[in-house]
């Protein structure tokens, strides 16, 4: 596209791609100076430039021999270029915008199973018609949300059950869009380290509010006081005063949940186990509802659901003890999994975990305490340690105590769990998920829990 076409200037440079990061720019790209919370894009022009691009919007006076224009803008200049660039009318599209602190990838993959013809896009990648691509974020930056939203439509898909994150809340990367349906799945205390105050960190959540249309639908998790300053919202949750309430639940090899709204009762079997899955399969089962899907075959859809990939995802590789994969990382969200796993008769529950660098160390000695009181076996590694130091990581998880194992190489870590490992026992592994990456310095290096864990049966 000519950059005249995209701004109002006479230039008409070929543009043949948008992006804020210059790692990605490639030849005739127009490269857009942002300012995160960590990086300021600002100061990556030299590399844009070295990578091709022919053209740069900043909000700050730079003085470079390429084309250049200035705004005061930059966030809102950004969204405009990239919905010129890929020819979108966002109200062409029916959005379901899913936040919180945990569930989020589960209840928004859910949604997306329940209503079929449906996009995914979060914290797992884009999926369209069972094909997933790999993205960067939870909720992706700007010119990567937009270029995602232009595949959505060329596969002739209009709803979207799209994970918003804070950080994508804090960065104005929805801004623009207007949700038929926003759900809270909780919110708990996570990510202070970009927020520092949980106050903060709610007050952003709630930010989302503000991209909802005249006419959508709010859906909160009405156990959770964090979200109880949200007006004129249906609720669930297990508390006698929600719209939807959870009024029995039997954990069984098909969890049978008890709903009731007014005098409907709804009885949901799902194959998903643990309490805090509860939460995310009522709340997708109310969120389809609003969306029109029938009782019946909403109830019939998730009896049949398959496991969300890295989210309490059982692997099987004909070995005589489970293994769980899941994403947990959370003080909710470790907390949540290991109850579930206690309400199960194991021998022993096994399980390997660590903690990320470069924020919330505050957070780590109550994790390490929730492992070490809930595992037969707490084996600590790493997870994303970034600039900090593993051992550094693993001394603040368990302080003073004794009775835990250390093993700094998530590959080793995981390899020794499952030599000790006997039949009745479960090795839950924490914290990844189905990430393809470990944060070590400032580098993503390639990594998958998954792959460690197939290569060591085969």
């Amino acid at each position: 596209m000519k950059l005249n076409k995209l701004l109002d200037t006479d230039l008409e440079i070929d543009i043949k791609g948008i992006t804020d990061d210059s790692r990605l720019v490639k030849k005739d790209y127009l490269f857009v100076a942002t300012k995160g919370y960590n990086v300021d894009h600002y100061d990556y022009i030299d590399d844009a430039i070295k990578n091709g691009c022919s053209f740069i919007i900043t909000d700050r006076k730079i003085e470079y021999n390429i084309p250049y224009q200035i705004v005061n803008d930059l966030d809102k200049c950004y969204q405009d270029l990239c919905l010129k660039f890929y020819d979108l009318n966002i109200s062409d599209f029916n959005l379901i915008g899913i936040t919180g602190t945990d569930g989020k990838t589960t209840t928004t993959t859910l949604v997306k199973e329940l209503i079929k013809d449906c996009a995914y896009l979060g914290t797992n990648g884009l999926t369209i018609n069972n094909k997933t691509i790999s993205t960067s974020n939870t909720t992706p930056c700007i010119s990567e949300l937009y270029r995602d939203l232009s595949l959505v439509e060329k596969a002739n898909l209009y709803t979207v059950s799209m994970e918003v994150s804070s950080e994508a809340l804090l960065h104005n990367r929805v801004a623009g869009f207007k949700f038929d349906i926003i759900a809270f799945t909780n919110i708990t205390g996570d990510h202070l380290n970009v927020h520092k105050t949980f106050k903060n960190y709610v007050d952003c959540k709630l930010q989302l509010l503000n991209y909802l249309k005249e006419d959508g639908i709010v859906i909160v998790n009405g156990d959770d006081p964090s979200l109880n300053k949200i007006e004129k919202a249906i609720t669930f949750g297990f508390n006698k005063d929600n719209d939807y309430v959870i009024e029995d639940v039997k954990y069984n090899k098909l969890t049978e949940i008890t709903v009731i709204n007014n005098k409907h009762r709804y009885l949901i079997k799902s194959p998903l186990i643990g309490k805090y899955n509860v939460y995310n399969v009522v709340l997708a089962f109310i969120i389809c509802l609003f969306y029109g899907i029938d009782e019946k075959v909403l109830i019939e859809r998730i009896k049949k659901i398959k496991p969300i990939r890295g989210r309490c995802e059982f692997l099987d590789f004909n070995q005589e003890y489970d293994i769980v994969l899941d994403y947990a990382h959370t003080i909710n969200g470790i907390k949540s999994v290991l109850e579930a796993f206690k309400d199960y008769n194991y021998q022993r529950i096994i399980t390997v975990t660590g903690a990320a660098g470069g924020r919330e160390k505050e957070k780590r000695p109550v994790i390490g305490k929730i492992v070490m009181d809930n595992s037969d076996i707490s084996i600590f590694t790493m997870d994303d340690p970034r600039n900090e130091d593993v051992n550094d990581i693993i001394d603040q998880m368990v302080g003073e105590e004794k009775d835990y194992i250390r093993i700094t190489d998530r590959e080793e870590a995981i390899h020794y769990a499952f030599d000790i490992a006997s039949k009745g026992d479960v090795v839950l592994i924490l914290g990844k998920g189905r990430d393809n990456y470990m944060a070590i310095g400032d580098k993503k290096v390639e990594y998958n829990d998954y792959d460690v864990i197939s290569k060591y049966f085969t």
